[in-house]
């Protein structure tokens, strides 16, 4: 997902790379949370809908165990090293950098950037598990993750924030603590699903717990703060008091991964790989094409659409989802 409110501002701290040669000070103690009302989501427990609840399992193991993977997976004998070949495994996070039109992923192994000629690199050479990426703004993004091998650093590396295209990173909140798996910014806020708990945030420093809710995805309306759209096992669900309550959307298709325009173009991918589009914030959903491939992350800008398929296949849509060409694969 991507998400294109701008947060200029850029705090100090411990900044997070492979060399303490920046010169920067020590992290100052990650803010505890605000802890707001926590409230129970309205969506009913149902019979199951096995495709996308398959997925959300995933997720959910992945919040529990996620951290000794990562962990061993970075530091195995399988992990690459900074010069290895681009890897574009386990996407977490599809953003565009405004920028230069190249579009980032954040992936187990570094931050992937691929340019408008399908080339891939492994931005600052830096392998480190990147989770809950999105793009903010030019050469600004927000993640969360764990650090790669001979990094220094916690388990969970809480929020950190780049504004130099990913080749420095800062913590900005809560590190030690949060393992984001799902961010966005907009209106002036950050949206953060960490631990089935959703989170939000004025300035990325202090955080409000929202709701509890079992999801895959979730994208927040480009014209209203509080109106927010998840995917979960019984369909998609909505929130209308900033993702503290969620009820279901009657007639909505069955999605795994959601992203919203800034022009109100809420594009969803299902578990099976097919596209669905509405105008009118989820009231009613057209079909289109399908991408061939189990879907990872999604992204839309405008009228393009981006979806990272297991395997290290990228796809691109210039027509909001009617088709869909190959942007990168990987040597198979």
């Amino acid at each position: 997902m991507t998400s294109r409110s701008p947060r200029s501002q850029r705090r100090s701290g411990r900044t997070v790379t492979q060399s303490a040669a920046r010169g920067r000070g020590s992290a100052a103690a990650a803010k505890r949370s605000r802890t707001g009302d926590r409230t129970t989501a309205d969506v009913p427990v149902g019979r199951g809908r096995w495709a996308l609840l398959v997925g959300i399992l995933v997720v959910l193991t992945a919040l529990m165990v996620g951290t000794v993977v990562a962990l061993l997976s970075l530091n195995g004998e399988d992990a690459p090293s900074a010069g290895d070949p681009v890897r574009l495994e386990h996407v977490h996070g599809l953003g565009v950098d405004p920028a230069d039109g190249a579009v980032y992923a954040g992936t187990h192994y570094g931050l992937i950037r691929i340019g408008a000629d399908g080339e891939a690199s492994r931005v600052a050479d830096r392998v480190q598990d990147f989770m809950g990426f999105t793009v903010v703004g030019a050469e600004h993004y927000l993640a969360s993750g764990h650090p790669g091998a001979g990094q220094d650093g916690p388990a969970n590396l809480g929020l950190i924030e780049t504004t130099d295209g990913g080749q420095t990173w800062d913590t900005v909140s809560l590190e030690g603590e949060a393992d984001f798996h799902a961010l966005e910014a907009r209106h002036g806020l950050v949206y953060g699903y960490n631990a089935g708990t959703l989170m939000v945030s004025e300035d990325g420093e202090t955080w409000e717990t929202r709701g509890s809710l079992p999801l895959a995805d979730f994208a927040v309306s480009p014209s209203d703060p509080d109106t927010l759209v998840a995917t979960t096992e019984q369909g998609p669900a909505r929130s209308t008091d900033g993702g503290r309550s969620f009820s279901p959307m009657p007639g909505a298709p069955l999605l795994q991964l959601v992203s919203w325009t800034d022009d109100s173009l809420l594009v969803g991918i299902a578990p099976d790989g097919a596209t669905y589009i509405s105008d009118d914030d989820g009231q009613s959903w057209q079909q289109r094409a399908s991408v061939e491939g189990q879907p990872e992350a999604l992204t839309a800008v405008g009228r393009q659409v981006y979806v990272a398929l297991a395997g290290g296949t990228v796809v691109r849509s210039t027509d909001g989802g009617a088709s869909y060409s190959t942007m990168y694969e990987e040597d198979g």
